[in-house]
């Protein structure tokens, strides 16, 4: 059985357990490959299911099977951290690959962590909350770093996530127009990079052309980076369609 078989099958005896034992049971954090997998077999889900990464703009998700008996309240167990340098004037210039590492040598399965963010001699992450003890006990040094670790607020990561305000002319909102206008491509490159299944909408790989965008669609492109986009916003003299949407920084 190959990877995409194995995340779908999780993902089915997640749904038939929390059906089965009526309660809430919840995924690892999936990728956007793996979000898709999640896309595709919702018919053969038992169970209502919702998406969380620990704040709306992250793109790491945990899923949630609700069982429709439910009668409790409940939350997603996802954790904030933040890394602190304890030496902030000797403190290296992290990167989000050094964050990640240095998870990562703890022995912790990528699918137990979500997003990371870096700021200004602060370094946040998201995951499980079963784990904060162990990271907050043995997550000493970043590289050549040393850090202290603590449970924050995730409200207090929003200011990280920053966005540039933008606007384009397209001649239809298809999904290959608006990303050709974004990132500056002819139109051929911009299906190429679709066709190659680069290309995600909401966590979702799309692979056709004829996806047309709507608003508050979350756009993620390997290598390039992910973008909003906002509304249709009006159209030009000669009937080409002006849109906004907010780049992520």
């Amino acid at each position: 059985m190959n990877e995409q078989d194995l995340c779908k099958k999780r993902l089915i005896d997640l749904s038939k357990q929390a059906n089965r034992k009526g309660i809430v049971l919840f995924s690892d954090f999936l990728n956007l490959n793996e979000q898709t997998i999640y896309h595709q077999c919702q018919n053969l889900l038992e169970t209502k299911t919702q998406s969380f990464g620990g704040r709306d703009f992250c793109e790491r998700q945990m899923i949630a099977f609700i069982p429709d008996a439910l009668y409790y309240e409940w939350d997603y167990p996802i954790a904030c951290l933040k890394a602190t340098p304890n030496y902030p004037k000797f403190a290296d210039k992290l990167t989000h690959r050094d964050v990640l590492g240095a998870l990562m040598n703890l022995g912790i399965d990528r699918s137990k962590l979500g997003d990371i963010f870096v700021s200004e001699q602060a370094y946040y992450f998201f995951c499980e909350e079963s784990l904060v003890p162990f990271f907050t006990e043995n997550l000493g040094m970043i590289r050549h770093t040393v850090v202290s670790v603590a449970p924050v607020d995730a409200a207090d990561i929003d200011f990280l996530q920053k966005f540039e305000e933008k606007s384009g002319i397209v001649t239809s909102n298809r999904l290959d127009s608006i990303l050709a206008s974004v990132y500056k491509l002819s139109r051929s490159k911009a299906s190429d990079l679709i066709q190659a299944e680069k290309v995600f909408v909401n966590g979702r790989n799309i692979v056709s052309n004829t996806y047309f965008c709507k608003e508050g669609d979350i756009v993620s492109v390997r290598g390039m980076g992910r973008f909003v986009y906002v509304k249709a916003s009006g159209e030009t003299q000669k009937g080409r369609i002006r849109f906004q949407y907010k780049q992520y920084l």
